[in-house]
């Protein structure tokens, strides 16, 4: 999940716009409510979704959407099992938290999933491409490779932090070989972990950046941002092929490869390679398909005006929209609305989003 700052400032011009969408009259037409199941305040995520839910309402649109916050993404997966929830909330998640999910209580994942979650969630829409947590970044040129990490300080998210703090771990653990055992393993929020590495107090820290289908927007975090205005000199340490791949294999997950060209990321000098996931909007099976339909037709409708206002819609692209969707993996309204939207037809050559 991304972490953008939230400035006091921002909050006020947030609220600044919510008042002003509702300054002009809102004609309720609904016959349907649904709430999003987002994450904490200042993550981004939250405030988009707020103003999707103003927008909705604004224009009379039939299905009301009330962004609700919560402690973030690995709730949400936990939250969902709960059958109250399922014909009356959608929640934001990840391809990789899904296929872990259902894997829950093993050895590897017991501390982060107690218990299997048996449920094959149904996809609504793609939003982005997370990089947080799938690269590291340091102050010491002497560390090149994560393999070097080992033995180090090393700063990461907190457990119930999917991006931030699970798969960072994951892949440290089991693609190379690096835990508490040999190394000084931390974890923080992605504030005191980013400020760790600016005091010079940890080695290694994960930072944040997300993007789109043809990486043609560049999302850079909040933490990344406090970790440029330091005026330190960063480097960057690349997620290794083979680790994804390795990873990909033992959980059944779907992280995907790109190069990050040299000059996208703050003090960055030369192009290397990062692991992803991929952010989506997904529902229990049982949400009611016009449901579904309609959140998903209302999305895709406001989107442009959205791209505007929030930088995580942004790379909400027609492409990315459709980025993993099958037949198998989406809900039956969300298939209904991306068809006769012409859209469809996109997700053809992107990586599908599998059940493990």
């Amino acid at each position: 999940m991304i972490k953008l700052k939230m400035t006091r400032r921002k909050a006020f011009a947030i609220g600044g716009l919510l008042l002003g969408l509702f300054a002009t009259p809102i004609f309720v037409n609904a016959q349907s409510i649904v709430a999003i199941l987002t994450c904490p305040m200042g993550c981004g995520v939250m405030e988009g979704n707020t103003i999707f839910g103003t927008m909705m309402a604004k224009a009379g649109e039939k299905l009301i959407v009330a962004a609700q916050e919560t402690p973030g993404y690995m709730y949400n997966v936990r939250a969902m099992q709960e059958k109250r929830r399922w014909k009356k909330q959608v929640f934001g998640t990840e391809d990789v938290i899904i296929q872990l999910a259902l894997q829950g209580g093993s050895p590897e994942l017991k501390q982060f999933l107690p218990k299997p979650i048996p449920i094959k969630f149904k996809l609504l829409h793609g939003e982005g491409y997370w990089a947080q947590g799938k690269f590291f970044v340091t102050t010491d040129p002497n560390i090149k490779s994560i393999s070097d990490m080992k033995g180090k300080k090393i700063s990461i998210g907190l457990v119930g932090q999917s991006d931030w703090g699970v798969f960072p771990y994951l892949f440290l653990k089991y693609a190379y070989g690096i835990d508490e055992s040999n190394s000084d393993i931390r974890r923080l929020n992605p504030g005191g972990l980013t400020q760790q590495l600016i005091d010079g107090t940890t080695d290694v820290a994960v930072s944040g950046y997300g993007t789109d289908t043809k990486q043609s927007f560049h999302l850079i975090t909040g933490p990344l941002r406090k970790l440029q205005a330091s005026g330190k000199k960063l480097y960057y340490i690349p997620m290794d092929k083979w680790a994804i791949e390795k990873i990909n294999k033992k959980f059944g997950t779907t992280f995907v490869s790109l190069n990050i060209k040299a000059g996208t990321l703050p003090g960055q000098d030369k192009d290397f390679i990062s692991g992803f996931n991929r952010g989506y909007k997904a529902a229990h099976p049982d949400l009611p398909e016009d449901i579904a339909y309609q959140f998903v037709m209302g999305m895709h409708k406001h989107a442009p005006e959205m791209r505007k206002i929030n930088k995580v819609f942004a790379m909400m692209t027609n492409a990315m929209m459709t980025d993993g969707l099958t037949e198998e993996n989406t809900h039956p309204g969300a298939i209904r609305a991306l068809k006769e939207l012409g859209i469809w037809k996109t997700r053809k050559g992107t990586v599908p989003v599998t059940y493990p």
